[in-house]
Formats: structure tokens, sequence, C-alpha cells
């Protein structure tokens, strides 16, 4: 759209009361689907490194000091890849960064795929991290971006659900593949199917809200009038709300270390750290944890394709709980069911109680990922700062798995798997205690109300009441 003889330039188009008062129509289910394409393969990736390193120990090819070394290398690339998504994501786009990551973790799978010793594995896997980390920080913050208000927490929560299928595929996938073909087929299947994706999400578009935020209005009315003609064919559209939210001059990164943004940084990065131990400082620990503990190999991937049922089915539950009873009461109760299942899992016994025990520990952490670090991270940040505020959390609990994971091998080997998960269920008490207090809520609100929203006094946080007058 451009301004033609006499007409002023385009400088304001109201992309989030735009977006917000929309009808889901066939445009936002394309969005999912190329996001969701992309978030699935990220997981499937991340998750497929149980099995794989069950295999390789097993093989005599590595060792635990190895496969822990494996797990950080992970953890060091995804650390840097969720820090500079943000900064190049906020700065440049959604489209470009998502692009570039997931290039790089196609490729680096391929590579990983042929690795000729365990060192060149971890190497490989270095790169893969990279792109892990910042699929995960651009794919949830730009479908929030995207979806409306009323709905945005059963998007996510189903962006969630499509994501954390991966851990069950991934599971069932490496159950026939590692046996027979070999653990080297679950990267060449990933690079290969990451590259498709790859060619699919290059007609996907910027987001609008992100646009705007950058005075790139023409472009974004652009977008705006070509989602509103689709959402039209369903009907009239309902009229346009107030414009929400002061924009702010673009500042530094640091500022999210600073009042007013300091105490939702923080409740962010906790829960970062939080599902990131819980994930893999037990989920991707799993295998290794059985066959240790006198599994085989196809035992092992056997009891955790059962358990890992509970990441789809943690993910539906947190699409309902969401917007029913919103992300605080969902990420306190996720968070205390979690520590209950993680402290009665090693007084099972081996068969239906321990997968069954394990199975519902397994969804109460998915619960939790899906309402909290899927959905809420993102929603604490202006747009302006959205990526960034994001990948600052992000790289808080990257750093911290990438650190545990020596931990989990120091405390597995003092008091075995009931250390383990006793050191969870601490976390995961610490973590609802500090929500009860500190956390507020989002449900239901446009994303520039929430940014405005800057709560600042912990009576007010846990009652979830804006103070008033406040800008971003």
């Amino acid at each position: 759209m451009h301004a033609g003889p006499g007409i002023s330039k385009l400088t304001s188009v109201n992309a989030g009361a735009r977006l917000d008062r929309l009808p889901i129509c066939g445009f936002h289910w394309r969005i999912l689907g190329l996001i969701g394409a992309g978030m699935f393969l990220d997981a499937f990736d991340i998750y497929l490194a149980g099995g794989v390193l069950g295999a390789v120990l097993k093989e005599g090819w590595s060792t635990l000091d190895l496969n822990a070394a494996f797990i950080s290398a992970t953890f060091i690339g995804m650390t840097l890849g969720a820090w500079f998504s943000g900064i190049l994501g906020d700065r440049y786009g959604r489209r470009f960064s998502y692009q570039i990551n997931l290039a790089i973790f196609g490729l680096a799978s391929l590579a990983a795929a042929v690795a000729p010793s365990m060192g060149a594995l971890i190497a490989a896997r270095f790169f893969i991290g990279i792109g892990l980390g910042a699929e995960i920080v651009v794919g949830y913050a730009t479908l929030t971006e995207f979806v409306p208000a009323s709905s945005r927490g059963r998007w996510i929560g189903l962006l969630a659900v499509i994501t954390n299928f991966s851990l069950f595929a991934s599971s069932m996938t490496g159950l026939w593949v590692i046996p027979n073909l070999g653990w080297r087929y679950m990267f060449g299947i990933v690079g290969v199917l990451a590259m498709i994706i790859w060619v699919l999400r290059k007609s996907m578009p910027e987001s609008p809200r992100w646009l705007a935020s950058h005075g790139r209005a023409e472009e974004a009315e652009t977008i705006l009038a070509a989602i509103e003609a689709q959402a039209a064919r369903k009907g009239p559209l309902p009229p346009i709300g107030p414009e929400n939210g002061t924009v702010e001059a673009t500042g530094s990164v640091w500022k999210l270390f600073q009042p007013p943004y300091l105490g939702r940084t923080l409740l962010g990065s906790l829960l970062h750290i939080v599902v990131g131990f819980s994930l893999y400082g037990f989920i991707g620990w799993l295998p290794t944890f059985l066959i240790k503990g006198g599994h085989s190999v196809v035992s092992s991937l056997g009891y955790t394709t059962l358990m890992s049922l509970g990441g789809p089915v943690g993910s539906l539950i947190g699409l309902v709980l969401a917007d029913l009873i919103g992300r605080r009461a969902s990420i306190v109760g996720s968070s205390l069911a979690a520590a209950a299942f993680g402290v009665a899992y090693p007084f099972m016994s081996d068969g239906a109680p321990l997968v069954t025990v394990g199975f519902c520990l397994v969804t109460s952490i998915y619960v939790m990922l899906a309402t909290g670090f899927a959905m809420h991270v993102p929603e604490l940040f202006p747009t302006r700062y959205r990526l960034r505020g994001t990948a600052i959390c992000a790289t808080a609990g990257r750093i911290a798995t990438a650190l545990v994971q020596f931990a989990v091998v120091a405390i597995f080997a003092w008091q075995g798997l009931m250390g383990v998960l006793f050191a969870l269920a601490g976390t995961l008490l610490f973590q609802a205690v500090v929500f009860l207090v500190f956390g507020f809520e989002t449900k239901g609100r446009a994303l520039e109300e929430v940014s405005e929203a800057v709560l600042e006094e912990p009576a007010v946080m846990a009652s979830g009441r804006p103070v008033a007058g406040l800008t971003t």
C-alpha cells in the first residue's frame, strides 16, 4: 500500500485490535500448520536424544560422561540459539529468524547422521542445538501475535499438543528404527523433513504486530487486509476496537532486567529453568536410567514410549485449563501434581505401576509446559521486546539445564533415581509457591493490554489486577 499524491503516508494500522476481533479462519489454520510442523520436528529432534544415548551407551560407543557432554552441548547450542533468535527476531522480524534456525538444525541433523565418532556427534549436536533453541523461542511467540486474544490460550495449547506429540512420535519411531536400522537414521529422518518444511515456510507472512511496532505500517496494512479478506468470507467482521498500548521507542535488551519488566523476566526464567530440569533432567535421561537399572534397550524404550503418551495428553489438558481456570492456576496445580508423582515414582515396582505413575508425572510436566513455558512467557512482554524477553527466559533455562546434566549424573551415582526425582520435586514445589504468591493472570486479555499492565506489588500480582495508568 503506497501513499498517492496528496495522501499522507500511513502511520498506524491498529494491528492488535484488528487481529483480536477476527473469527478463526483458514489463515489461522495455515499459520498453525507451518509453525507447528517446524516445532514438531524441533521437539522430535530434542526427544530422540534419550533413545540415541541409550543405544550408543549399550554399543560401547559412549560413556555416561560423554552422554552428559552430548546433552550439555545441546543446551549450550540452544542457549546461543535462543539468545540470538530473540535479538534477530525483534530486529529483523519473526520470519527471518525462524527460517534461519530451521535451516541450521536441519543441516546439522544430516551431519549428525554420518558422524564418525562420539566427539563429532557431540559437535554436530551443538549446531543442532542452536537451531532448536531458536525455534522454540520464535514459534510460540509468533503464533501468539497472530491469534485473537479470546482464543489465544486454546491455540497456543494446540500448538503445544502438536509440538509435544513428538515425544510419543520420537519414542515410537526410535522403538523400531534404533534396534532395526540404527540410531543414525533418527537424525537423517529429521534432517530431510526439516529441509522440506523450510521450503514450505518461505511463504509465511511477517507478523503485522511486529511490522507496526517498527513503523512499517504500510507492509502491516497489506498483510492485515489479506487476513481480513479471508476472515470476511465467514461473514461480516466485528467493528475494530480502540487502539491498545503505547508504542515505545526501541530500547536495549538490558531494559528487561530493570523495573518494571524485571519481575516478569524472573517469572519467565523460573518457568524455563524448571521445565528444562523436568524434561532433560528426568525425561531425557529415562532410557539411560532404566538401562543402568538392568533393563534392555528394547524394554527401556518400551517403558519410556508408554510414559511419553503423557506429552500430548498433558498438552491437551493444558489447552483446556488455560482458558478455563487461567494460566496461573494451571502452572501452580501442575507443578504440585508433578512434584507428588515425582516423589512416588521411585517406589513403584516394574510393570504397570511404574508406567502409570511415570505417565502421570510426564502428563503433569506437560500441562506445566503448555500453560507456562509455551503460553504464558510470550504473553509477558510487549511486541518490541517479546522475542528478546522470551529469549532471555529461554537462555536462563538452557544455561541451567546444561549445567544440571552433570549434577544429574552425580546425584544418580550418589542416591540413584530417587535422588534425582526428589531434587526435581523440590524445584517444582518452589515454582508453585512463587507463582502462587507473585504470579498474575493473562487469560483473555489483549497482548497490548497485558504489556501495559506492569504489576509492581506482590499483592496486586497475586490478584491478577492490573495497575492503572502504567504504560510500557
